[in-house]
């Protein structure tokens, strides 16, 4: 089988193609013929050596992905050869086949795509648990998304929406802005043209903001922190951005507020129950059209690191995934 492998940390130009022994499984695991596989910003910098998981060389790319079974192991009961499979993986998932634990599959329903389905997620998934689960976000709060049009942004959009969150939408140029408005947002700030600071406090009014959903870092999460109101949270995705902002926590104090860390990687590794339940939740309401699950742009296989390039080079509205040969 087919794989692309990381064998030294350096830019995505570096990774390669390699033919690679047919897995068995295990006891308890699962074979998939993999068809799609979901790339995401944290796959630009695990390659590099720049994420918080460190795999052993050498690795393959790719953190989630959808197929079919192929072979099921020993004290396997819930599988059988054929189904329509999804599942989350830190990394390894950019390959032809992979073994997996059983447990850690999600069912795909007929009438979603392979692709579409790949692409839910690290995305859908992280949102949902930031909004509903870390967040509690209600009914009627006001919800501003940074880095709006990214594939983590773009479904804190639609997710916020379906939670009856107003939305206000940001990122950073007009055109994003307009994708983030057609999948739902009510207001928008180009935060690089716009004052930031002043829109957030014009939007705001007088209520103020109940949560940021932050992917991006840098500058502007302070920012955001300044606009909360009392009782208002601070949602931690990730730093896009590049730099680790540090908080002055007396904002924490005098606002009121919370800053709270969202790692959705964590809870699935922690609660493999869980995620097989958030990831069917999700792909119902992708199927049922609730949820759009927009894909940017597909790449065979051989082209991982192309599809890496747009991801790092911010020219992604939504989701990029690699196909398979399954």
């Amino acid at each position: 089988m087919k794989a692309v492998l990381c064998e030294a940390h350096g830019p995505a130009e570096n990774l390669v193609i390699r033919d690679l022994p047919e897995p068995e499984a295990g006891f308890g695991e699962v074979v998939v013929d993999v068809a799609a596989i979901g790339l995401n910003f944290f796959d630009t910098l695990i390659i590099r050596d720049r994420y918080q998981v460190k795999p052993d060389l050498p690795f393959s790319p790719g953190g989630e992905f959808a197929g079919h079974v192929r072979a099921v192991g020993p004290g396997v009961t819930e599988w059988a050869v054929g189904d329509r499979v999804a599942g989350y993986l830190s990394f390894g998932a950019a390959r032809e086949r992979l073994v997996v634990p059983a447990e850690s599959l999600a069912r795909v329903p007929d009438g979603l795509d392979f692709v579409k389905a790949a692409g839910l997620t690290v995305t859908y998934g992280t949102g949902l648990y930031a909004l509903r689960d870390r967040g509690g976000l209600q009914p009627g709060e006001t919800l501003v998304v940074l880095g709006a049009a990214g594939g983590v942004g773009l479904a804190a959009v639609e997710l916020g929406k379906a939670l009856g969150a107003r939305v206000i939408a940001c990122a950073s140029s007009a055109e994003k802005l307009a994708f983030a408005k057609a999948h739902g947002a009510d207001e928008g700030i180009d935060y690089t043209t716009e004052n930031f600071k002043g829109r957030l406090k014009a939007l705001g009014g007088e209520a103020g903001i109940d949560m940021v959903f932050d992917p991006v870092g840098g500058d502007l999460s302070e920012v955001a922190v300044r606009a909360l109101n009392s009782g208002g949270r601070l949602m931690v995705i990730g730093f896009a951005a590049g730099d680790i902002p540090k908080l002055p926590l007396n904002l924490l104090l005098l606002k009121n507020c919370d800053a709270r860390g969202v790692a959705f990687g964590t809870k699935c590794r922690t609660d493999p129950a869980w995620c097989r339940a958030a990831m069917e939740d999700l792909m119902g309401h992708a199927l049922s059209g609730r949820l759009s699950g927009h894909v940017d742009a597909t790449f065979p296989l051989e082209r991982c690191a192309e599809a890496l390039a747009e991801i790092s080079q911010r020219r992604v509205k939504g989701k990029v995934v690699l196909t398979a040969g399954a």
